[in-house]
């Protein structure tokens, strides 16, 4: 492959005499600090030098990352270069103000070394360096890794007052904000009626969580490393009367969501839908398949007698539904899953999807549909880099068939998605194949589906299993099997994220009430079970602001709509101990 460079020139031999190495333990000879590393270890063989270099192995979703911050001057130019070994790995420098670059070798089998450069924007005083391999190309490393240029110097004061504030877009729930740069500035701090609600190192943000009809005032404060300044003048807005958004579905305001295993039995055993406790509110059939990957038509199978020995009738299935419905549970189909690939790559697809779809809901008497599409369902084309105007065809056909169903069935149709993190938030720092290419063309690919389609949505529930570690919004990443992961992945959802860090190309919250979150009901289910304590940290937190951890939230969203499990099925054969952790957290 051929790669172009940005920003390739060299120092001059006159800034070099001035510079100094801003990053620390380049060559690991003291551990990993102040290295963050997804899987990373120090090994004493091979090094390029010294007595120690790093080895990272990338796993499954993880492409075993290692960053460092640094601190840096602004308007100015920077090497960075480093030794590595190995296929596919990466050297790279984020948050630079200007363009972010990185350069990368696909064959390495001695030491290779790398080298890019770059200019700080008008306003950067921190630069995030780092290195990564690719997804299954088994282990690399690096060693001597530096980045010269002129030192970041000590700050003594805060910075000045920001000015130029204003709100943007104001919907139901959100209110958006930006303000005028302040040089010398790291950071800024939103307040929203006097208490402080959101951090962020850009100059605009988006204010999630707020109540219909309200009036509120904010105010925006620059921060660095020698402190705070003075708050700036205020700005006020007031949120509009909320529409239906999402439909009028008369979902619960605490909801809990389940699949149930129809076309399937698994080591779980089938689960007849007369026989799904009460307690479950929205019950989603798993799952509808394609009959060809690009087909577009989608075919529901019932789980056949010799799997599933104590499978009902068509006729009792119908009626359990309809029972379940008279309760006032919603109940789809789920179409995708691990195994049942969609992409709808042309209209011809796209319009076989539609019609085959609805002929399973009227089929059967269902109240919506699920998405899970997972795998290589959804992946970007190079170039396509915005996700609120996509380009793709498998993207840009499945919006219009979920919009087409919408509109076919009203606003009482019930529409969620369950995609991956990979798909959602690990947007955060990577968005398709990337503005230099060589990233994976499925990162962050189901954000301009949920953002075209955030007024039509009910529920988002993101898996939060099977899941490579993922960087939050603190800058740090966050793994599996904890409160702290769950907490970091919904706070993302609910506050809003730039899009492959790019202050400019926000990701907007979602509504509290559209997002639920989606946890394996057993360790039998999937990689990533928590315990039932860990579950109501993760509920205190979000919703209460307590039991928090170490994660810093940015706001308190009592009106979370509830949890997702996969499934019904493992739930049952667990004891019920999700079902019950529910009902005994909201009553």
């Amino acid at each position: 492959m051929a790669l172009a460079v940005p920003g390739s020139a060299a120092l001059s031999s006159a800034a070099r005499a001035a510079d100094a190495d801003a990053a620390v333990n380049g060559g690991f000879e003291s551990g990993l600090s102040p290295w963050t590393c997804t899987a990373g270890t120090t090994v004493t063989s091979p090094v390029r030098s010294g007595s120690s270099a790093l080895q990272a192995t990338p796993q499954g979703s993880d492409n075993a990352q290692c960053a460092q911050t640094v601190t840096v001057r602004p308007n100015s130019q920077y090497m960075l270069a480093g030794w590595v070994r190995g296929s596919y790995v990466y050297l790279g420098a984020s948050g630079t103000g200007t363009t972010d670059v990185s350069t990368w070798t696909q064959s390495a089998p001695d030491w290779q070394k790398l080298s890019t450069t770059f200019t700080t924007g008008a306003n950067t005083t921190k630069v995030t360096i780092y290195t990564h391999g690719w997804y299954g190309t088994g282990a690399y490393y690096a060693d001597d890794v530096s980045l010269i240029g002129p030192g970041g110097g000590t700050t003594t004061q805060p910075p000045t007052v920001p000015t130029g504030l204003r709100t943007g877009t104001v919907t139901a729930t959100s209110v958006a904000l930006s303000w005028t740069p302040v040089t010398g500035a790291t950071g800024y701090a939103v307040y929203r009626d006097g208490a402080k609600v959101a951090s962020t190192s850009g100059t605009s943000t988006t204010i999630g969580g707020l109540n219909p009809s309200t009036a509120y005032a904010f105010q925006v404060t620059a921060t660095n490393d020698a402190g705070e300044s003075a708050r700036s003048a205020t700005v006020t807005a007031t949120t509009p009367a909320r529409s239906d958004g999402g439909g009028n579905t008369q979902l619960p305001a605490l909801a809990l969501v389940g699949y149930l295993h129809a076309s399937f039995a698994n080591g779980s055993g089938y689960t007849r839908v007369a026989d799904v406790p009460d307690s479950w509110d929205v019950i989603d059939l798993a799952f509808g398949e394609p009959t060809s990957v690009t087909s577009g038509d989608i075919r529901f199978n019932r789980c056949p007698v010799s799997e599933c020995p104590n499978v009902e009738s068509d006729a009792d299935f119908k009626a359990a539904i309809k029972a379940k419905q008279a309760a006032g549970k919603k109940v789809l189909i789920s179409i995708g899953g691990q195994n049942g690939q969609v992409q709808l790559t042309t209209t011809a697809a796209r319009d076989a999807f539609v019609s085959s779809v609805s002929k399973i809901i009227d089929q059967y008497g269902l109240d919506g549909l699920d998405i899970d599409f997972e795998g290589h369902s959804l992946s970007l084309n190079t170039g396509d880099t915005d996700f609120k105007n996509p380009t793709t065809p498998v993207i840009v056909n499945l919006i219009s068939a979920l919009k087409t169903l919408k509109a076919k069935y009203g606003t009482k149709f019930v529409l969620t998605m369950a995609p991956e993190t990979f798909f959602v938030q690990n947007g955060y720092q990577f968005y398709g194949s990337g503005k230099w290419g060589g990233q994976d063309p499925r990162c962050g690919a189901y954000l301009p589906v949920i953002h075209a389609l955030r007024d039509d949505l009910t529920l988002l529930h993101v898996q939060d299993y099977n899941s490579g570690p993922i960087m939050g919004l603190d800058n740090q990443y966050h793994s599996m099997g904890g409160a702290d992961f769950h907490i970091a992945m919904t706070d993302m959802l609910l506050t809003g994220f730039p899009v492959a860090g790019d202050a400019g190309n926000v990701f907007p919250p979602l509504r509290p009430d559209q997002v639920a979150i989606g946890m394996p009901a057993s360790v039998n289910a999937g990689n990533g079970y928590v315990a039932p304590a860990e579950v109501t940290k993760t509920l205190d937190c979000l919703t209460k602001k307590t039991n928090c951890g170490s994660y810093p939230t940015h706001g308190t969203w009592p009106a979370l709509r509830g949890l997702m499990t996969w499934s019904v099925n493992w739930d049952r054969f667990a004891g019920w101990e999700f079902q019950r952790t529910f009902d005994s957290y909201f009553g």
